[in-house]
């Protein structure tokens, strides 16, 4: 049902909504444990035993339209090429600003 917000207001309530916003809110504990604990789990602490894990990942080759930033030296597309610097190596737009 739609509310008319240009009606004037009852004082009634206005001071009931003051009230239930003084009210603290009911603590649920230990839904806030259980979702701490769960978000734990997916952490890798360094120096973790990870002999067990799959490491391998597909290398592509850099393509004939990419070049890497003397800068920055991400791998970037040509059309992300501002200029070439004194000793010809290709600077990207991120960078030559």
């Amino acid at each position: 049902m739609p509310k008319d917000y240009d009606s004037p207001r009852d004082k009634d309530e206005a001071e009931e909504s003051l009230e239930a916003l003084s009210k603290p809110a009911p603590v649920q504990g230990s839904d806030l444990d259980d979702d701490e604990n769960a978000l734990a789990e997916d952490y890798e602490l360094p120096g973790a035993d990870l002999s067990n894990e799959d490491a391998s990942v597909t290398v592509i080759p850099l393509q004939g339209d990419e070049f890497v930033c003397s800068e920055c030296f991400l791998v970037t597309h040509r059309s992300q090429l501002a200029f070439r610097n004194d000793s010809g190596e290709p600077v990207c737009s991120e960078c030559a600003e």
